[in-house]
Order: structure tokens, then C-alpha cells, then sequence
């Protein structure tokens, strides 16, 4: 079991009951059914529509004095009958204030009401007549209205915030959310990081997607979760069809969505509230020119759920969209972004030519394959691209001939120069035992290379591509003064996971033959440094991810400490959640690894050439991250 709150969670839903318009007794019990299978669930903020107590299309009605009482008297029962929920409830019912009427929302919480919230933008067109029977909140007069006995808080600005956790709510309802400037972009500012929207949004043609759009984007916008449940189908009537659009939405990301059913929906996600705190922090410019508004805070406190496991989909691969025609979209992106990159260093530097190490391996491959598509940009011939092909103590013939196959069907100048006499003349000069397979022996090969690769650059007058990546540096799995250094590094912005669909989405796409099947065979090669002598049959004896781990887990780590600061147990936590192939024991090891390398190698990353940036990690040290090369890891390595 786990505690959602210890890791910032917490666990929400959307509901559409099934209606009977104008009869609240019936309406309620509905809604005290969902609540009851809410809480089985462990549900701590569960949203009802618009109007739901009596339904939205009850029209004139809303005139009837009869219906608002039963309407308020069934309310009363609802809050005796869910006392022992723990949940706070929003739900939709009409009420009379300052002789007016108002379309609002009421927050429950163990039997009490919290407050209740009246709709500010009141839609008068087409097959909405709202302001038949409601006010705005814009024609309140009172802080108070008394509703079920009690007098409660009666305002449109009302927040609720819970004393156990970061969660602050503010809610707006159904019209108020299209508007040019929607209350809850003010709730936001004044600290609201959960929105809920009781909404009663009827169906045309392409309506749908609009309101998801909205939903959406008003949570990228606000860096907030944002709750939408709407009027069901059960309240279609006469020439108006209601279809129960609920949703869930996150920063941006829809988490889940349901609509048209004929019965009853119930949703239910863990929100990452956590998360969206971070980002606030950390996007320093979201809380700013605050609008002063009349704010009132009402706090309730929430209490933490012990659950088997999360309600919410984890990508194991972050970096990577999971959906096809998404991921080929963004690889087509990254590989312009990574060529205006390095076109316009060139540009700017009047160097016509580039020099890059080949060795049949992913990253070297990109790197090549980014250069060659700078050079068609800036009009400049295939054959000034020097690649260089530097065989070594543990080149395989595999790697090796791909090298070559690839070049040659790029139409890049390619070299050959062996480095194996002269790391043996260097190890040997400083009575370095040639049979001693170690870090020496590793990395004087690495930077034999980089010096060959710079005298090449000086000789021809071009500029040594990099093409070591986003991953390598976050772990220093790279050679200081060797393959770390370059004149520009177009793959340090991309991560390993990413690299080998990037390779992929050009490989799919290629129509020379040849390429293409050096690209898929490049693709199948185990991962290598190849900086040790292969086996027996001459296959690539030394894997990197034998020795530093998964990439497909480092990247997850990557992902989740930068972009969220997240904790190491809670990485550990999603880990679990997101990968069915790997037990907690390994993901704990290799965390574990990772924090170490990541700490002790950050004086590589300090020293790091310049190279392009294209999605939200970056570990360059002249922009997103910033980092003492001799901080501590210890309090992350105690988990």
C-alpha cells in the first residue's frame, strides 16, 4: 500500500449520474450511488455537472418555488448521507440570494458545506436562455448566502485549500471556461492548482474537440489539473441532445475522457500536484501582475488514502511519445531544430566543411545524418563532410562496415586511420601494461580520437561535429578531453532513448537502399564505447548498458529528477507504476547508479561544448542546468 499524499498525489474523479430532470429525490440518490463507489475507490475530490441536483434543461421551472426547495432539502439528506466520505464533493443546484436566483456550484465535505460558487458568464444565445432564470455572480450582493441551515461563504472567488497537502481548488462553471479570459485563469494566479468545472455543454458537430481543446490548454495555461463533467445524456430533451463530456487534464496532457454513454460515467485519476507546484516554482514568471481581486479562502482537510497502487498511466519512455504518427512528428522536428543548429553555426562562423568520428554505433549515426542535412540547408556539397572511420582495439567488423556502407551511401569523404599503433607508442611511453584492460587503456583511445579528429578540423579548416548525447552526459559516460569534447554537439540536447527513433524515423523514410539497410543493421548493434577487444568470433564483447544499466530506465530517472524534481522514492514509485519488466530490487540498483554518476560527473557537463537544445532537458551549464561540480548525492542515495 501507498500513501497518495506522501507522494503528492491525490486521487480525483468525474462524475455523470443519471437524471431525472426536476426530480431531485431521484437525482440524489444517483449521486449518492457514485459517491459511495467514489469512496470505495479511495476518491478524495469527486465533481458532479451543472445543475445536477435538479437538472439543467428544467427551464421555467427554475420559477418554481417548489422545486428549489426539494432541491435544497434533498441536498441536506446528500450531506447526512456522505458524512463519513472524507471526499470533497462539488455539485450543481440552483439558489436564491439577494432576490435573485444563481446557477452554483456547493463544496461538500463531511456533511458540511464549504461554500458555494455562483456562475459568472450567463450564455443567452442560440439554444441557451440562461439568463431567463439566473443571475450573474457579477449581480451578487452578499458574502453569505444560507443554504441547508447554515450560513455559508457566497462568492465566485472562493478557493478551498487542504491543510495535509499543496492542494488549493477553485472552481468555475461551464460557460465561464470560454471565455477570453476564464475565472480560472485568476484562481491560478491566486494559487488554485486544482480547477473544477460543472458544466452542461450539449452536442453538435465538432463541439467536442473544441471543449477538449479548451480543457486542455486552460490546464497547460494555468499549470493546473483541471476537472470537467458535464450534463448527460439522460437530460437531452426536445431539440437538444447532452452527451456527459467528463474529463481529466493536467498541465497540458489529457489523463482521461469519456462521453456519450447512455448510463452513468465515473473517472477516476491521480493528480500530480506535486507536479504542477514544481513547475510553478520553477517557471518563475506564472505568479506576477496578480489581478486584485477579492479572494476568500476556506480550508478543509483532506486525509490520506492508502491505496494498492496509482490510477494514472506513467510513460516509461518520457522522452518518446508512445502514439506513432506524435513520435514521427516530433523526431521530425528535433532533426530540424538539431540541423538549424548547426547550420547556423556554420553559417555564422564561415566554415564550409565538418568533421565527425564514424563508428557504426547510434549516436555517431545521427550526428552524421543531422550534418548532412545542415549542409543541404546551406547549399554546400555531401564532400565536405569528413567522416572519419578510427579503428580501435575493439572495433567489430560489423560496426566497421556499417561505418563504411553509410558514408559511402550518404556521399560524405570518408578516412580511414587506424589508432591502434599509436595508443600502443603513447600507453607504452608511459609504462602502461598493454594487456591491462583498464580505464587508461579505454580512454586513451578515446582521445587519440578527438586529437585526430581536431588536427583534421585545423588541416581542412571545418569544425569538429560532437556526437555524444543527452544520456552519455547525464551519466559521464564519456571520456574527459576525449569523445566529451568537441566544436559544436548537435545530439547533446537528445536523449538515448530518442536517438534510436530518430535513426528509425530517417531510416523508414530513406529511399536509398543501401542507407536504409546500414541504418536498420546500425539499429540491431548492441550499444558499445567499443573500446575493448571483441570475443572470440569477433562479436562486440563490451555493452554499455552491462555496465551502466538500462537507458531505457536512466532516461526515466533523467526525466523525472530534472523536469520535476522529484524525490527519489517517488522516481522509484513511477518506475514501478510505468515498467512491468523490471522489479523494484533493479530499479532501486540502478537509481541508485545513476544519482552517483550523475553527482560525481557533473565536472564534464561544466566543461561541455556548445551544442543544440530541443525539448525540455538540457544539462548545458550556460542555461538550464546549473550545478556545483562537487555537490553531494548523499541525501538522494537514502531511499
Amino acid at each position: 500500500m501507498i500513501s497518495l499524499n506522501q507522494y503528492g498525489f491525490i486521487r480525483a474523479g468525474v462524475a455523470v449520474p443519471y437524471l431525472e430532470v426536476a426530480n431531485p429525490t431521484f437525482n440524489i440518490e444517483e449521486m449518492r450511488k457514485l459517491i459511495m463507489k467514489a469512496s470505495a475507490r479511495k476518491v478524495q475530490v469527486l465533481l458532479f455537472p451543472e445543475l445536477c441536483v435538479t437538472g439543467y434543461s428544467a427551464g421555467d421551472l427554475f420559477n418554481q418555488r417548489l422545486l428549489l426547495e426539494s432541491a435544497e432539502k434533498e441536498l441536506l439528506n446528500l450531506l447526512q448521507a456522505t458524512k463519513e466520505t472524507k471526499m470533497l464533493i462539488a455539485a450543481g443546484i440552483p439558489i436564491m440570494a439577494d432576490n435573485q436566483l444563481f446557477n452554483c456550484a456547493v463544496m461538500m465535505h463531511e456533511g458540511h458545506i464549504l461554500g458555494a460558487i455562483p456562475k459568472t458568464f450567463i450564455p443567452n444565445y442560440s439554444e441557451f436562455y440562461e439568463k431567463r432564470w439566473f443571475a450573474s455572480a457579477f449581480n451578487r450582493i452578499s458574502n453569505k448566502v444560507k443554504i441547508c441551515g447554515r450560513e455559508v461563504p457566497f462568492n465566485e472567488n472562493l478557493l478551498l485549500k487542504d491543510e495535509n497537502s499543496e492542494l488549493v481548488v477553485g472552481v468555475e462553471l461551464c460557460e465561464d471556461l470560454w471565455m477570453p479570459i476564464p475565472p480560472s485563469s485568476y484562481h491560478a494566479q491566486h494559487g488554485a492548482n486544482l480547477i473544477l468545472n460543472l458544466s452542461a455543454s450539449n452536442e453538435i458537430v465538432g463541439k467536442a474537440e473544441y471543449r477538449r481543446n479548451l480543457v486542455t490548454q486552460q490546464s497547460a495555461r494555468c499549470m493546473a489539473a483541471y476537472l470537467y463533467t458535464s450534463a448527460g445524456n439522460s437530460e437531452s430533451t426536445t431539440d437538444v441532445v447532452y452527451g456527459g463530456h467528463a474529463m481529466i487534464a493536467e498541465n497540458g496532457t489529457l489523463l482521461a475522457e469519456d462521453r456519450m454513454n447512455e448510463e452513468e460515467t465515473l473517472l477516476i485519476r491521480d493528480l500530480d500536484i506535486e507536479l504542477l507546484s514544481n513547475d510553478r516554482r520553477k517557471f518563475n514568471s506564472f505568479i506576477g501582475n496578480v489581478d486584485p481581486k477579492n479572494y476568500e479562502t476556506v480550508s478543509f482537510s483532506l486525509t490520506s488514502q492508502a491505496v494498492p497502487g496509482l490510477e494514472r498511466h506513467t510513460n516509461p519512455q518520457p522522452f518518446v511519445p508512445s502514439n506513432k504518427e506524435d513520435r514521427d512528428e516530433r523526431c521530425r522536428e528535433i532533426f530540424r531544430i538539431q540541423a538549424a543548429g548547426l547550420a547556423q553555426r556554420l553559417a555564422k562562423t564561415g566554415i564550409q566543411k565538418a568533421v565527425l568520428g564514424i563508428s557504426g554505433g547510434l549516436d555517431s549515426t545521427l550526428a552524421l545524418l543531422v550534418t548532412c542535412a545542415a549542409f543541404e540547408k546551406l547549399k554546400l556539397p555531401q564532400e565536405n563532410i569528413i567522416g572519419v572511420t578510427m579503428p580501435g582495439f575493439g572495433t567489430s567488423g560489423r560496426t566497421y562496415r556499417n561505418s563504411y556502407d553509410l558514408m559511402k551511401g550518404l556521399g560524405v569523404t570518408t578516412q580511414e586511420i587506424s589508432i591502434k599503433e599509436a595508443c600502443i607508442q603513447h600507453l607504452t611511453a608511459i609504462g602502461h601494461n598493454l594487456s591491462g584492460h583498464d580505464i587508461t587503456y579505454e580512454n586513451a583511445q578515446a582521445r587519440e580520437r578527438t586529437q585526430i579528429l581536431m588536427d583534421i578540423a585545423n588541416q581542412v579548416g571545418g569544425l569538429v561535429v560532437g556526437t555524444g548525447d543527452l544520456s552519455e552526459l547525464a551519466l559521464g559516460w564519456c571520456t574527459y578531453n576525449g569523445d566529451q569534447m568537441s566544436m559544436y554537439g548537435v545530439n547533446s540536447g537528445v536523449p538515448k532513448t530518442l536517438v534510436r527513433y530518430l535513426v528509425t524515423w530517417y531510416a523508414e523514410g530513406s529511399d536509398k537502399p543501401d542507407t536504409k539497410n546500414a541504418l536498420l543493421d546500425i539499429l540491431e548493434t548492441p550499444v558499445s564505447p567499443e573500446l575493448l577487444p571483441p570475443d572470440e568470433l569477433g562479436n562486440i564483447e563490451q555493452k554499455t548498458e552491462d555496465i551502466v544499466g538500462p537507458y531505457t530506465l536512466h532516461d526515466f530517472f533523467l526525466y523525472n529528477m530534472l523536469r520535476f524534481g522529484y524525490t527519489p522514492s517517488k522516481i522509484v514509485l513511477l518506475a514501478e507504476n510505468a515498467f512491468q519488466n523490471y522489479e523494484k530490487e533493479e530499479i532501486v540498483h540502478w537509481l541508485r547508479v545513476f544519482c552517483k554518476r550523475f553527482f560525481s560527473q557533473q565536472f564534464k557537463r561544466s566543461a561541455m561544448p556548445d551544442g543544440v537544445k530541443v525539448g525540455s532537458i538540457s544539462l548545458s551549464p550556460r542555461g538550464d542546468w546549473r550545478m556545483p561540480s562537487d555537490a553531494s548525492a548523499e541525501i538522494w542515495l537514502k531511499f
